[in-house]
């Protein structure tokens, strides 16, 4: 439960790592890297940065609530109730 927490840090971790410049270098895909990429193209073409974003954002999401609900099945004390 406490993993699917820490995978949806390390994705942040890595997508703001390589934002910056420090993560894998191109060609390697990267979310961080697409989002980087795309500023340059916000005013033109803001869909560039906002599908990785987005995805970021959903995946992130997903693994916090998939965590949520797998600690309300398996927690012992829960199941009391």
């Amino acid at each position: 439960m406490a993993a699917t927490l820490d995978v949806g840090f390390m994705i942040m971790a890595a997508a703001g790592m390589s934002f910056l410049g420090l993560g894998a270098q191109p060609p390697t895909p990267e979310w961080g890297v697409m989002l980087s990429d795309g500023r340059q193209y916000l005013r033109v073409a803001p869909w560039v940065s906002l599908l990785p974003g987005a995805m970021i954002f959903l995946v992130v999401l997903t693994l916090n609530l998939l965590g949520d609900r797998l600690r309300d099945l398996l927690d012992p004390r829960a199941l009391g109730r």
